[in-house]
C-alpha cells in the first residue's frame, strides 16, 4: 500500500519596495520623495530634513497597512541573486553563496546617509547579513508535523509485529521452524507451506526527470519593472513581451515604421490597462505618449511608402519627412523674425541661412559660394554689417570669407546661438537635425525656377513662409483657411502693399495656384511641383 503525497513547489517571490530621497536639482534645497510602489506618487518637499521625515512616515504607513510576511514566501534576496551574502574565500577555499534559512521576515534596510529605505520579504539569515537591517515583522513558523505524521501512519503495518528478534512459525507437528524474513500464512490442510519465493513485482517504468522549476520572468518596459504580482496575468505577460519586442526592435539594422507603430499602439493599450489596475497617473500619461508615438510612426510610414494618410491615394515624398522636423523648421523662421539684427529682406535671408549653419552649437563653416548663390546685391557689405553689430564672428576678414573655397572653409560663429551652462540656446534639435534643416532651406531658396527667374530675396522669403504654412494637401493655412497678409509682409520685411507683387512672381514661377486675395488673407495652394518642399502644419 502506497501513499501519494506530492506537495507543490511553487512559492511566491518575496515582496520588495524602496522609498528614496533625491535632490530636485543642482543648487536647490528642495527634495523629492518617491516610492517604488505603483500607486504612490512622488512628493516635492522644501528641505532634506522635512523630506526624510516624510519618507520615514510613508514607509511606516506601508508597514502598518501592508500584510504580514508570508511563511512560504521565497526569499527576496535570493530571488535577486544578492551578492552581499557571498562568504569571503580563504587562501584554500572557494567563495560560497549564502544559504537562506530561518523564518521569513520583513526587513528594513537603509543606507548610512539616509537617502533610501528598502523593505524586503526575506529569510532571517539574509536579514542578519545586512548590517543596517531592522526586523519589522516575522512570519509564524509553518506547520510541518501534519504531513510527516500522516505519512508514517500510512506506512505502518496493519498488525503489530515485533521489530527486534527472529520470528517463529509452527508447523502441523508443532516443531518450531525458524523463519527469517517475511512470514507466510498456513495452507488450508494445516501442512507447512513450502518455502517458495514470491513472484517478483512488475518493473516500474523509469521515472522521467522532474523538470527544474524556472524562476518567473521579471519584465521591464520603458524603464519600468513589471511587478510579478500584477493581475491579470495576461496583462503582466503582455507588458513583459512588449518590453522584449521593443529591445529586439532596437537591435534591427533597418527601421520598420509599420512595426514600430503597432508596438506603440499595443504599449498604449497595455499601459492604459496597467494604469486602471494601479491608479497610477504616470502610467496613464505614458499611455497617451505611446498613442502619439504610434500616430507619428504610422504617418511617417505612409509618407515614406508613398501612401496617403487615409490610404486612398498617392502621398507626397517630402524632403523633411517627420512632423518634428517641420516644427523645427518653423521654429527657426520664427526665431529669425524676432531676432533679426538688420532691416531689409536681403539681411533677413542671409540671417536665415547663417542661423541654420550655426543653430546647434553656435559655430559652423562657410565658403564664398554659399554667399554668392544667394540673391544678394552686395554680400560683402551685409556680412561686414553683421560683424560690426556683433551678431556674427568670422575667422579672418570679409574678403577672405568671400574668397574661401570648399577645401578651406571659413569658421563662423553666432554668439547669441552659442549654448552655455545657463542658456542651452533657442533650439532643441540635435546635431544630426541641423544639416537636414539647412539643406531643406537651401533647396527652397535655390529652387530651379526661382533661380532662373532671378527672383529677389523678398520673393524667396515668401517661398519659405508658404512652404511652412500649408496643410497636408498643400492648401495655405491650417485646414486651408489661408494666411494673414500682415504676418507674411512682416516676415518678408516688405510693406503690405508690396506683397501682392511677390505673390504674382511665385504664381508665375509655378509655385502657387488657385490664388485668392482679400484685404487680410491670402488663400490658395502650392503646386504639385513644390509640395515635396513643404512642411505641413499640425
Amino acid at each position: 500500500m502506497g501513499v501519494e503525497a506530492h506537495a507543490t513547489n511553487e512559492r511566491a517571490t518575496g515582496r520588495t519596495w524602496t522609498v528614496r530621497l533625491d535632490p530636485v536639482g543642482r543648487g536647490r534645497a528642495d527634495v523629492r520623495v518617491s516610492c517604488s510602489r505603483p500607486a504612490c506618487a512622488a512628493q516635492v518637499l522644501p528641505s532634506a530634513a522635512v523630506g526624510r521625515t516624510a519618507a520615514v512616515e510613508h514607509l511606516k504607513a506601508h508597514l502598518r497597512a501592508g500584510p504580514a510576511p508570508r511563511p512560504a514566501a521565497y526569499c527576496a534576496c535570493r530571488a535577486e541573486e544578492c551578492h552581499t551574502h557571498i562568504r569571503p574565500a580563504g587562501p584554500r577555499e572557494r567563495p560560497a553563496p549564502w544559504r537562506c534559512g530561518g523564518a521569513v521576515v520583513l526587513a528594513v534596510v537603509t543606507d548610512r546617509e539616509g537617502r533610501w529605505w528598502r523593505v524586503m520579504e526575506c529569510c532571517s539569515r539574509c536579514a542578519a547579513a545586512h548590517p543596517t537591517a531592522k526586523i519589522a515583522a516575522t512570519a509564524p513558523a509553518p506547520d510541518r508535523t501534519a504531513p510527516a505524521d500522516a505519512f508514517r501512519a500510512a506506512a505502518a503495518p496493519v498488525s503489530a509485529v515485533p521489530a527486534v528478534g527472529p520470528h517463529f512459525s509452527h508447523t502441523a507437528s508443532g516443531a518450531p521452524v525458524p523463519a527469517v524474513g517475511p512470514h507466510f500464512s498456513h495452507t488450508a490442510s494445516g501442512a507447512a507451506a513450502p518455502h517458495e519465493v514470491p513472484a517478483p513485482r512488475a518493473e516500474r517504468p523509469p521515472r522521467s526527470p522532474r523538470p527544474a522549476r524556472q524562476r518567473a520572468r521579471r519584465g521591464r518596459i520603458a524603464q519600468r519593472f513589471v511587478p510579478h504580482e500584477l493581475r491579470p496575468v495576461a496583462l503582466r505577460d503582455e507588458l513583459t513581451e512588449l518590453g522584449e519586442l521593443f529591445r529586439a526592435y532596437q537591435q534591427r539594422a533597418e527601421p520598420d515604421l509599420a512595426m514600430l507603430a503597432d508596438l506603440h499602439a499595443r504599449k498604449a493599450k497595455a499601459f492604459r490597462a496597467w494604469a486602471e489596475a494601479t491608479a497610477d497617473t504616470g502610467l496613464r500619461l505614458d499611455a497617451e505618449r505611446a498613442e502619439q508615438a504610434a500616430a507619428t510612426a504610422r504617418l511617417q510610414h505612409l509618407h515614406r511608402s508613398g501612401q496617403a494618410p487615409e490610404g486612398d491615394g498617392p502621398a507626397v515624398t517630402r524632403l523633411l519627412t517627420a512632423s518634428a522636423q517641420w516644427n523645427h523648421a518653423r521654429a527657426v523662421l520664427t526665431h529669425v523674425a524676432d531676432h533679426s539684427p538688420l532691416p531689409g529682406p536681403e539681411a533677413r535671408l542671409l540671417v536665415v541661412m547663417l542661423t541654420l549653419r550655426t543653430a546647434q552649437s553656435g559655430v559652423g563653416n562657410l565658403v564664398g559660394q554659399d554667399l554668392k548663390g544667394l540673391p544678394l546685391p552686395d554680400p560683402e557689405q551685409l556680412v561686414g554689417q553683421l560683424v560690426e553689430c556683433g551678431w556674427l564672428d568670422i575667422a579672418g576678414t570679409v574678403d577672405e570669407l568671400i574668397a574661401s573655397r570648399p577645401e578651406s572653409p571659413t569658421r563662423i560663429g553666432v554668439p547669441s546661438l552659442t549654448p552655455d551652462e545657463s542658456d542651452p540656446g533657442p533650439f532643441t534639435f540635435g546635431r544630426k537635425m541641423r544639416p537636414k534643416l539647412s539643406g531643406w532651406a537651401q533647396r527652397v531658396v535655390g529652387e530651379k525656377k526661382l533661380r532662373k527667374a532671378k527672383t529677389a530675396a523678398d520673393a524667396r522669403l515668401l517661398a519659405l513662409a508658404l512652404a511652412t504654412g500649408v496643410s497636408l494637401d498643400g492648401h495655405l493655412g491650417p485646414e486651408g483657411e489661408g494666411l494673414a497678409l500682415e504676418a507674411l509682409a512682416s516676415w518678408c520685411a516688405v510693406a503690405p502693399g508690396e506683397l501682392l507683387e511677390l505673390v504674382d512672381r511665385l504664381t508665375a514661377t509655378d509655385w502657387l495656384t488657385e490664388i485668392a486675395v482679400t484685404d487680410t488673407v491670402l488663400t490658395g495652394r502650392l503646386t504639385e511641383r513644390v509640395l515635396p518642399l513643404s512642411c505641413p502644419l499640425p
